[in-house]
């Protein structure tokens, strides 16, 4: 995998609708500011008109959407490397999602990163992921997220309605 582009200018780096299999208004994401063989940080600015926002931000429990987006950018990416499309996958669930305030607040602009830990052939994966505060460079939220991305989709969503 070290082949791969590593930090591609930022000019380089597509859309965050051509990385994540979502269409508006469910990207919750603004952009990816830089992306390697296994690591990619994505930035949220927290707006009134943010999915989700209530009262004086974002609830911290939709960081955990945030980590799995980053995700799929991340998975969207690598995709595109070998001449690809996104694919669909799916968040199976975290380890420890850790937060240190119950919102993001209105105004705040957040840098998600997540970083590979292991991706398996059958299409499991795992990945270290933190919420970090872009001004104060404070740590918000933490977890290690694992997914599945299916080599084919369609056919897996077809055999699990079995």
């Amino acid at each position: 995998m070290k082949d791969r582009a590593i930090n591609p200018s930022p000019a380089a780096i597509p859309p965050i609708e051509q990385l994540v299999p979502h269409a508006a208004p469910m990207i919750l994401l603004d952009r990816v500011l830089n992306v390697d063989a296994e690591t990619l940080r994505a930035e949220v600015k927290i707006r009134p008109d943010s999915l989700f926002h209530e009262g004086d931000g974002v609830g911290s429990w939709v960081g955990i959407e945030y980590m799995a987006q980053a995700i799929a950018a991340y998975a969207g990416y690598q995709s595109r490397l070998l001449g690809q499309s996104a694919k669909i996958g799916f968040l199976l669930g975290s380890r420890r999602y850790e937060c240190a305030q119950p919102v993001f607040a209105t105004g705040s602009t957040l840098h998600v990163t997540v970083q590979l830990l292991l991706k398996a052939d059958n299409g499991l994966g795992s990945f270290a992921c933190t919420i970090t505060d872009q001004q104060s460079q404070q740590q918000l939220a933490q977890a290690t997220v694992s997914v599945f991305e299916p080599h084919d989709a369609s056919q897996f969503l077809e055999g699990s309605m079995e």
